[in-house]
């Protein structure tokens, strides 16, 4: 059976998005924040939270990492790992903590690729997307060796 994971990035002070996400999916198996809440941490209560660049509260790790269904899952904010446009650092980050699937966040633009036989998931931004679409986020679907998301639309 697919466990299911909610993935959210970049709320920027918004709190109303993320109860709503987590009523819509009650049965979800993890809720996940890829940083950029700027919220102290009883506020993003029920997420998994890493620290943004914009996040001041210092509640948060800087990455987590999460075992499901075998697969090992870095998450992280991304903004130390992107360099110029490219993705690469988050790949080797991946790679050093023994990570084949990476959730992101920074860029504020919807992202699914395979690189390496590294996953890369950044679900855009729950505030605004800087490539001109509707606010979102994901879920991933990890059934066994299979892994896909589903990008979903956030309407306010």
């Amino acid at each position: 059976m697919s466990k299911d994971i909610i993935l959210v990035s970049d709320s920027h002070r918004q709190t109303e998005c993320l109860k709503q996400i987590r009523k819509m999916y009650p049965d979800a198996y993890a809720y996940l924040h890829a940083g950029d809440s700027e919220l102290p941490r009883q506020l993003t209560e029920g997420y998994a939270c890493v620290q943004g660049n914009c996040d001041y509260y210092g509640d948060y790790e800087s990455e987590l990492v999460f075992e499901v269904e075998g697969h090992h899952i870095l998450l992280v904010h991304g903004h130390h790992d992107i360099g110029y446009g490219s993705l690469f650092g988050l790949v080797r980050h991946a790679r050093e903590r023994g990570c084949d699937i990476v959730c992101f966040g920074h860029t504020h633009v919807p992202f699914d690729e395979q690189f390496e036989e590294v996953h890369l998931f950044n679900p855009g931004s729950l505030s605004y997307n800087r490539d001109g679409s509707k606010p979102s986020y994901m879920i991933l679907h990890i059934d066994g060796q299979q892994v896909s998301a589903e990008l979903k639309r956030y309407k306010m």
